[in-house]
């Protein structure tokens, strides 16, 4: 082929890729950096955009539909609940002025149809130790289903217990289903059918190894949610995992942090299994038998929060940015990473800058991989500038999600502080507007302190600019860290 077909064929691919890239209307640096992609490597360029760059175009109007038809059901199914929520609203402002947040309250019925639910027991559950004994406890006590959505779900001793209590429910009769994310589920065939075998219908959620689904392959289901009976349910950071006792063999112990929650909250978890499940089997969950109305003794106020790569909106981001610019005195965070995008790391450094006491906790290290650590310390040394004080948490492996802000309102669930987490992951997350659960979250955090160093930004600024420069390179591939 000569030379000038070869320059009117690479124009032409370059006017439509620019056409294409334009009409995403995604921000300018986004744009320009895969036009330059797709300049400099034609072909290369096209296949990492299908897997990486395509957002909520990689999912198609079926599911948009199919998600919309069990929404109906769930609706109708809710209305108890939807029907109270101004009466809710006007009962904290009462009740519980130091956690009114009207805004916050709106912006999450608004981004993410989060139903607010106010009659809860609420616990927070600190390691495995203390959430997988109740967690099999519940197990073996459910009567009419057991609903399990999790990220890691490996097979391990630990495991091999949750799956002799399912097949044990499942045979007495009682509805087990399971989801498990395809990249984190790591169990054989074997263990897999022995659970079909004796009754447990398990299903890889967002399954991408097939040629019709392989473009989704970079989305995660990263959410670890429990429902049992439509009473009780599970929500945070801790998978089905042996490693999440005893820390594996890269780590002394493992940190981390979930919820128990009993009462209407749980129906909130039970909603988003639902369309999770639908999705997966196109099986309808909906009826009293899932969605009982639920009174306990508590009025503990909480919002359960969903996002997804096919979100209208990016709600727990939302979330965070919001909750970081209502706090009046101090934000207290906790996430095994952080890589922030331009709308958090700037709400972080304006409420240090305005004089909020910002305190943030992570981990300093994982296993083989090393890259987003890396580039979280161009991150710190950002905020550090602007008075954030930044503490690494030295006794284990650091995986806690939790947020609070003034001791009034925190929030606890599946989602990082990354840009992973904010896009391309389903995430879910409770905030809870009550004063006496966030002090109980503040006083973790100060005992996590104990075993943390901090981070100074005069000692990373002496490090050699080789390491220096490995961070920000680091960086660069932030939006898929």
């Amino acid at each position: 082929m000569n030379a000038p077909i070869l320059i009117a064929l690479y124009s032409s691919y370059v006017i439509v890729s620019a056409l294409f890239l334009i009409l995403e209307n995604r921000n300018p640096q986004t744009t320009f950096a895969w036009l330059l992609l797709f300049m400099l490597a034609p072909g290369i360029g096209l296949v990492v955009y299908y897997f990486f760059g395509r957002g909520y175009h990689a999912f198609d109007k079926q599911k948009e539909l199919m998600q919309e038809k069990i929404g109906s059901d769930l609706l109708e199914d809710l209305n108890f609940l939807i029907e109270r929520q101004s009466v809710l609203i006007e009962r904290i402002a009462k009740e519980k002025p130091a956690s009114y947040k009207k805004k916050l309250l709106r912006l999450g019925r608004n981004n993410a149809s989060s139903i607010l639910t106010t009659h809860n027991d609420v616990e927070i559950l600190q390691n495995a130790e203390e959430k997988y004994p109740r967690l099999l406890q519940d197990i073996r006590e459910a009567q009419h289903h057991i609903h399990l959505n999790y990220y890691i779900w490996t097979e391990d001793e630990f495991t091999q217990t949750v799956k002799a209590a399912l097949i044990e429910r499942a045979q007495a009769g009682v509805e087990v289903r399971c989801l498990y994310d395809a990249y984190g589920g790591s169990m054989s065939n074997g263990y897999l059918q022995e659970l079909r075998d004796g009754g447990v219908e398990i299903h890889t959620y967002l399954e991408y190894r097939n040629l019709t689904r392989i473009h989704t392959f970079n989305y995660r289901s990263h959410r670890k949610l429990a429902v049992f009976d439509g009473r009780i349910g599970y929500i945070g950071g801790l998978n089905l995992d042996k490693d999440q006792i005893d820390g594996g063999k890269y780590f002394d112990s493992w940190r981390d942090t979930h919820l128990r929650i009993t009462g209407e909250a749980t129906l909130a978890l039970q909603a988003n299994f639902a369309v999770s499940w639908f999705n997966t089997t196109e099986e309808r969950i909906a009826s009293a038998e899932y969605f009982p109305e639920i009174k306990t003794q508590h009025f503990t106020p909480v919002q359960i929060t969903m996002s997804g790569p096919d979100s209208s909106w990016r709600a727990i981001q939302q979330l965070y940015f919001y909750m970081i610019m209502a706090a009046e005195e101090k934000i207290y965070l906790q996430s095994p990473f952080f890589i922030p995008d331009t709308s958090i790391l700037e709400a972080l450094k304006a409420a240090a800058l305005a004089g909020v006491e910002v305190k943030m906790m992570f981990t300093p290290r994982g296993t083989s991989y090393t890259i987003p650590y890396w580039a979280a310390n161009t991150y710190f040394a950002e905020v550090a500038k602007a008075g954030v004080k930044i503490y690494l948490y030295q006794a284990g492996y650091f995986h806690p999600k939790t947020l609070n802000i003034d001791n009034t309102v925190c929030t606890i669930g599946t989602a990082n502080m990354d840009i992973r987490s904010f896009t391309l992951n389903y995430e879910a997350n409770a905030v809870i507007y009550d004063e006496a659960i966030a002090k109980e979250l503040e006083q973790d955090f100060l005992n996590d302190l104990e075993h943390c160093t901090e981070w100074s930004l005069d000692e990373y600024k002496k490090r050699n600019v080789l390491s220096r420069l490995r961070d920000s390179v680091c960086r660069l591939a932030s939006p898929l860290l």
